[in-house]
């Protein structure tokens, strides 16, 4: 299992439950096509779960 993810906002968030934008919001991530690398812990994959159909997720 990697340490990391490199996590990339692939839809807009325009429009979606206000929770979920927080959520990428709290994952480091404005604008769409931009990326992040966070630690590969269970917090994050939760996060990541909770929005995924938004994100593209890569193991590092």
């Amino acid at each position: 299992m990697a340490d990391k993810l490199k996590v990339t906002l692939v839809k807009s968030v325009i429009g979606r439950i206000p929770k979920h934008r927080k959520t990428v919001e709290a994952l480091g991530l404005k604008k769409t096509g931009r990326s992040n690398t966070l630690p590969n812990n269970e917090a994050t994959r939760g996060m990541i779960k909770q929005v995924a159909y938004l994100l593209k997720v890569e193991e590092i």
